[in-house]
């Protein structure tokens, strides 16, 4: 059994893109290959949870990128830390068999203040003024300052908006490099995020998402080699994952509108610099949706019957809609948990869902145009581009050409698992929850 595992979870990596990859080719050339299958939701946080721990939303409770709290009426987008996580993840499980064994978590959602020894992610500080200034969470506590007069700050503004691109995950891999030469921790766990930009923004068949593979391939390489510097002749095991495989989309839905439209939802003003606009209204709503890129739950005020069913009817009635389940439905996608809707709607493959409510630009909220990834109930790939006219983020949510997160029934919604060595999973289709077992009988767990 090797003494130290890499496990690299990228978004977006396709079996076919590595006809780009030649180093990543070449690390994985006498190693095992498997399609990877996420479970539905097939988003970044809930696939991150199921990889690292086993286990499925029903059981670790990380049901979406974002939660709405019912007793709050408040939504947190992206923030939480990992005690949302309800159940042990691959460092609190080899801690508990090894505790000599070591663990270092670089990037990935929800890892702040998780139990791993080594912990890097952005963690901005936000200022009496209203600003932010850029600063990341580290355990040890003082090793930001120390990449900090290496690296220079983390580029958080190439890390997700209109200017994302390859420095971010550049800062990440140079960042691990060094946290492996200082640490040389037994499990090395990192997300390279590059690939979800420009598949999102331009299509998963795009020469810029080629571009993307192309480029992300060279990082790949960098930490390769820097592993290999710093663990020597201890070389460790790489394990690649695909969190979920980008398709093509051509259409979006809007089920907020949906349910503006049948009465069962209610906005509020909000005065701003342009005269004002409208806020969702979450307690005098009867039913909204958190959207989610293929998905949305529908929480409807005190789960009432009547207004479940009537909002299911309107939203399965609409273009690009796959279905819309209830509770009693969610059985076979192991959903039910009580931070969940009490509907889920699914999109086709081809659509996606935008979480608008506004039905006049001029009264959308002041935070639809900027990068605002916290205050808006609801995932906004838009973000992605930018309006010069405007001098913001467009509110036309046609242009977005790539998403994922529906049940991954097709082979082109499926990713890959990838080891650089022979005999460390069987060749089979795989599913993200499979990925903690394997991981972790490589240190006879």
């Amino acid at each position: 059994m090797p003494e130290f595992v890499a496990l690299l979870s990228i978004p977006g990596l396709r079996e076919q893109d590595l006809e780009l990859m030649p180093r990543l080719r070449t690390l994985v050339m006498g190693g095992d290959r498997a399609s990877l299958v996420p479970s539905f939701p097939a988003v970044t946080c809930p696939v991150q949870a199921n990889m690292t721990t086993g286990l499925t939303p029903k059981e670790h409770g990380v049901v979406a990128n974002g939660f709405y709290w019912r007793e709050r009426h408040e939504v947190e987008m992206w923030t939480s830390t990992n005690q949302c996580v309800q159940r042990p993840q691959l460092w609190d499980l080899m801690h508990q068999h090894d505790p000599s064994l070591t663990t270092a978590v670089w990037f990935p959602l929800h890892s702040k203040e998780c139990g791993a020894d080594y912990v890097c992610t952005p963690a901005p500080i936000h200022n009496a003024d209203g600003t932010e200034s850029m600063w990341c969470y580290t355990r040890p506590e003082g090793l930001y300052d120390d990449l900090l007069a290496e690296l220079g700050q983390f580029p958080l503004q190439h890390f997700w908006g209109p200017i994302a691109n390859i420095k971010s995950t550049t800062w990440i891999a140079d960042s691990a490099i060094r946290a492996a030469e200082r640490y040389r921790p037994n499990l090395f766990y990192i997300y390279l995020p590059h690939l979800d930009y420009a598949a999102q923004k331009m299509g998963p068949e795009s020469e810029a998402a080629k571009q993307a593979a192309v480029d992300l391939d060279v990082e790949i390489g960098k930490l390769v080699d820097g592993f290999s510097a710093a663990y020597g002749k201890d070389r460790p095991l790489w394990l690649i994952a695909s969190e979920y495989a980008i398709v093509p989309v051509d259409h979006v839905s809007y089920p907020n509108r949906v349910l503006r439209a049948a009465g069962l939802l209610t906005v509020k003003h909000e005065e701003n610099e342009n005269g004002g606009g409208e806020l969702l209204d979450f307690e005098a709503s009867r039913a909204w949706a958190l959207t989610d890129h293929q998905f949305s739950f529908v929480y409807v005020r005190d789960s009432d019957e009547a207004t479940i069913l009537q909002a299911k009817e309107v939203l399965a009635r609409q273009t690009g809609v796959a279905e819309v389940l209830t509770q009693e439905e969610f059985g076979p996608y192991d959903l039910v948990h009580p931070l969940a809707g009490d509907l889920v709607v699914i999109s086709d493959p081809n659509s996606w869902q935008a979480y608008y409510w506004w039905l006049d630009v001029d009264l959308a909220p002041s935070f639809a145009r900027t990068v605002d990834i916290h205050r808006k109930p609801g995932y906004d790939p838009v973000e992605l581009f930018w309006d010069p006219v405007a001098k913001g983020v467009p509110l036309d949510a046609s242009l977005v050409k790539g998403s994922h997160g529906a049940p991954a029934v097709a082979p082109e919604q499926r990713g890959v698992l990838l080891s650089s060595e022979r005999g460390v999973f069987l060749e089979r289709p795989i599913a993200d929850t499979d990925v903690a077992d394997i991981v972790l009988r490589q240190f006879g767990i």
